[in-house]
Order: C-alpha cells, then structure tokens, then sequence
C-alpha cells in the first residue's frame, strides 16, 4: 500500500509527547488490566505480573489524570514534518498521521449512515513512557487506548518491537492494523460497548477477549474501506493495497494472539484461563470477519450465541 503523494495530511488530532519528559512510572488504571484500554500487546504485562504473583486485579485502578509535571504538547514536530502524502510514505511518524486521517475519515461517514455523531480520538507520540487518564504506562505495554481520556497513546519504537521480538512480517498495511485495533476500541467507548467488560477479566470466552476480538473485527472494517477514504480532494489517500498487504495484517495479528505470546516469551506453557486477547487463529478470523463483510455490524463479539473461534 502507499498513500496519494499530493494528498494533504491532517495533524489536528495528533500530540506528539516525544521528549517532553513524560515519564512512565507505575503502571495504573485501566491501561494495565483492560477494560478497553489494554494495549495490543498489554497481555506481556498481565502475564508476567500474574506470574511473579502481582496479579491483574490487585493493580492500583485509581489512575491519574492529564498530563505529569514537565510533560508538554507539542503538535509543532509532526505539523512540520508531515504535510502531504509523500511524507507519509517515506516517514513512519508521517504514515501514522494519515492512517489516522483515514481512520477518521472512514469512522466519521460510517456513524453518519447511522446518525450518530462522531468524536474523533486524539492520538499521541511518546517515547519511553506517558502520563494518561489512565495512569502511567511505559512503552512496554504496547499502543493502548485509554477509555477515561478517549486517547490513543503509541510509541512508534513498537513497530520495531514487532518485527524483531515478535518476529512479524511488517509493512505499513500491517502497522496500520495496529493503529485500527486501537480505534476500533473508541469506537466500542463511543458505543458504550466497554462498559460490558469487567477489568481484569480473562478466559477464552471473557468480555475481555469478545473486547478485543471486537476491535480486531472492526480494524478489519476500516481495511475492507481503506482505498474509498477520500482526501479533501475526493482522491483516495490509500491505494495500492495487495494480497501481500493483507496477509502482513494476518501475520501481526496471529503475533500477538495470547498462545502466541504465552508459548514464545511466556514459558512455553499455553493458560487458556488468562487469555485476554484471544487465540492467534481468533485474532486472525475476526479481523478477517470485518476485512471480507467490511460491514460492524458483524462484528458483534458479544451476541449470544456467537462462536468465538
């Protein structure tokens, strides 16, 4: 995939927190045990915590609010460096940018259909840690969306993380379904869909996993979508999505299934009972759910009846 190189990027909704001296501390909130607000790969953490005896449940849920002292927003660097399409396919902060203009774009016509008033999310650049309305995270926990703030927080060293540690295939089609994973999370906050979800609940059939296999469904979505979002222009901002793009997607999304995850870096030892993401075969079927239907309304994870996978 590539974006139009004449297109005109949007960084309106884009903090960039990169040295501003965010920090990271303890983990806290909803950001370290779910509820919506477990990042992609926030199982590493549940998994280890619940290993050494920390346990999911007894981390401190009372979070803390905007930003930390000596932390800062700053738009100035992603404004002046991500500007038009070409940028995008060149720079990686730039190609984030305009996946989530195209987020945007898509989530905006797809809740007018239904009459229903979209509200963006802001996305936010740190490096090393953040200070969230949901607490303090590191870059350890992965890209997350904070339910209390409505903010997607990423630090774009993960997508090295992905292919080095996780041993993914990579591209920007890949990265993007990462970003839309987190989206599709504000949309269940926006739908109220979060609320149904106890934190610190797992299991194979937990709204914990019926969560995430949710937003994977609905990042399908937006990929099924992606060559028809216009820019302001009413050319497409994506095009050129192959086979290839997509099976990238698969490979990511089968990367961070909780089996996945708990054989290669947990032990080697496979524990249905904390599954909070779902199986590497789950995350791939419904992501391709929403890719192959491109319609949400098949991706209610939460019907009764519904067959996870």
């Amino acid at each position: 995939m590539r974006f139009d190189e004449n297109a005109r990027l949007d960084t309106s909704q884009i903090d960039d927190l990169r040295g501003s001296g965010g920090g990271g501390g303890r983990l806290g909130g909803r950001v370290a045990v779910g509820g919506g607000g477990l990042g992609v790969v926030g199982l590493i953490v549940y998994f280890l915590l619940s290993q050494l005896g920390g346990g999911g449940a007894g981390i401190d849920l009372s979070g803390l609010s905007g930003l930390q002292q000596g932390q800062t927003t700053d738009t100035s660097q992603a404004a002046s460096n991500c500007s038009t399409g070409a940028e995008a396919n060149t720079e990686l902060d730039c190609e984030v940018v305009a996946v989530v203009n195209s987020l945007d774009g898509y989530w905006s016509d797809a809740f007018a259909r239904s009459q229903i008033t979209y509200q963006p999310p802001r996305t936010n650049f740190f490096s090393g840690g953040v200070n969230t309305g949901c607490g303090s995270a590191t870059s350890d926990v992965g890209p997350f969306y904070c339910p209390a703030d409505n903010e997607v927080y990423i630090d774009l060293g993960f997508f090295r993380e992905l292919e080095t540690r996780f041993g993914a295939e990579g591209g920007p089609f890949a990265r993007a379904y990462v970003i839309a994973h987190e989206y599709g999370h504000h949309i269940q906050a926006l739908l109220g869909t979060s609320e149904r979800v106890r934190a610190g609940e797992t299991g194979p059939t937990s709204g914990s996993v019926r969560l995430e296999l949710q937003a994977d469904c609905y990042a399908g979505v937006w990929a099924n979508h992606a060559e028809s979002v216009p820019t302001a222009s009413g050319e497409p901002l994506i095009v050129g999505v192959t086979r290839d793009d997509v099976a990238a997607a698969l490979d990511t999304a089968a990367r961070i299934g909780d089996d996945y995850i708990q054989s290669r870096l947990g032990g080697g030892q496979v524990d249905e009972s904390q599954f909070s993401h779902g199986s590497s075969e789950q995350r791939e079927r419904w992501y391709t759910t929403g890719y192959e239907t491109g319609d949400p309304t098949r991706c209610d994870t939460f019907a009764r009846g519904v067959d996870l996978g």
